[in-house]
């Protein structure tokens, strides 16, 4: 690893996080293009204390959801409200809502400490923020560097160091840990535990599953602009759905897919769902489909679980273009 990126130990958590807390309230939220609609009635909360990983196939809804949240869009119907209200309501939101949702966005030409002495002049914090928070995000012998000449992995620390440097309440990142090696992955996740461990909120969207799992104490799954599940990991993970088979298979899975239920093959006879062997069976005997065999899965993992909630038969690959909302502007 460049010694420019060498990330430092792990910064005290009253450095990066303010000493209160405040939610992130997301209720009925709908968002149209054209006649699609890219949010659908959507509500969830993240609480201080908690890092909240926000999840969905690729065109579920997340980027609008976000924007919305972060002021960058306007929502149809419902509202999105950080600490209680709009972020456009807020008296000083750089210091309430630290927001990273595109870190390739950030100004090439300028350096990193003077994209961080920019933030603070428009936070009205002292210049002297930015050489704290280079030192924060470990690019402290980069500072000096144009952001055009950065490694993305670089760049994403650069952008979570922008998101920082109001020493804001709450944390709204989108796919965080892309670019970043495994020592700079272990560096973001304690980050984050030692941001809501002082009491801060964070709401964390990525595809990377296995990350995700590694460091959200809560989940918010959505799938088609509509809320699939929300929960601790531990809940959803014990949940694990039901495996079943049909003496007409071909009649299951339209029953399925006619009441919009996630569902996986197990194999060629047998089907996981994403409910509860009783509502499973009421399900059958409403639509009079014969079962051979019924029973609750074994708890499963995050990739398990986000397979069968949202019927994905593979996870999204980072980086993957979303098509959920318009290309944002980028950030000057």
């Amino acid at each position: 690893m460049n010694s420019t990126t060498a990330p430092t130990a792990a910064p005290a958590a009253a450095s990066v996080a303010a000493d209160g807390g405040a939610a992130l309230e997301v209720h009925g939220l709908t968002k149209r293009y054209g006649a699609r609609a890219a949010v659908d009635d959507l509500s969830f909360r993240c609480l201080p204390g908690t890092i909240t990983g926000f999840l969905g196939p690729n065109g579920a809804g997340k980027s609008t959801t976000l924007r919305i949240l972060t002021g960058l869009a306007q929502a149809d119907a419902g509202r999105a409200l950080v600490g209680g209200v709009p972020f456009r309501s807020l008296d000083r939101p750089g210091r309430t809502i630290g927001v990273m949702l595109d870190a390739r966005a950030l100004q090439g030409g300028r350096t990193g400490r003077e994209i961080l002495r920019l933030t603070a002049r428009t936070l009205g914090a002292p210049d002297s923020r930015a050489d704290e928070v280079l030192e924060t995000v470990g690019l402290q012998d980069a500072g000096s560097k144009r952001v055009g000449g950065y490694s993305y992995g670089m760049r994403q620390r650069l952008g979570i160091g922008v998101a920082l440097m109001g020493d804001p309440e709450v944390l709204v990142l989108d796919e965080p840990a892309n670019g970043l090696d495994p020592e700079g992955i272990r560096w973001m996740r304690h980050l984050l535990r030692s941001f809501a461990d002082a009491g801060g909120t964070v709401l964390l969207s990525s595809h990377q599953l296995r990350e995700v799992e590694a460091t959200v104490d809560r989940l918010v799954v959505i799938s088609q602009g509509r809320l699939v599940r929300e929960g601790s990991l531990e809940e959803l993970s014990a949940e694990g759905g039901t495996r079943v088979t049909a003496l007409d298979p071909a009649a299951l899975r339209a029953a399925l897919d006619r009441h919009g239920l996630a569902y996986e093959h197990r194999s060629a006879t047998e089907i996981e769902v994403s409910l509860a062997p009783e509502d499973m069976g009421r399900l059958a005997l409403r639509e009079q489909i014969v079962l051979t065999s019924l029973g609750a899965a074994e708890g499963s993992g995050l990739e398990e679980i986000f397979f069968a909630l949202t019927g994905q038969a593979t996870a999204p690959a980072p980086g993957e273009a979303a098509q959920d909302q318009p290309a944002p502007a980028p950030i000057r």
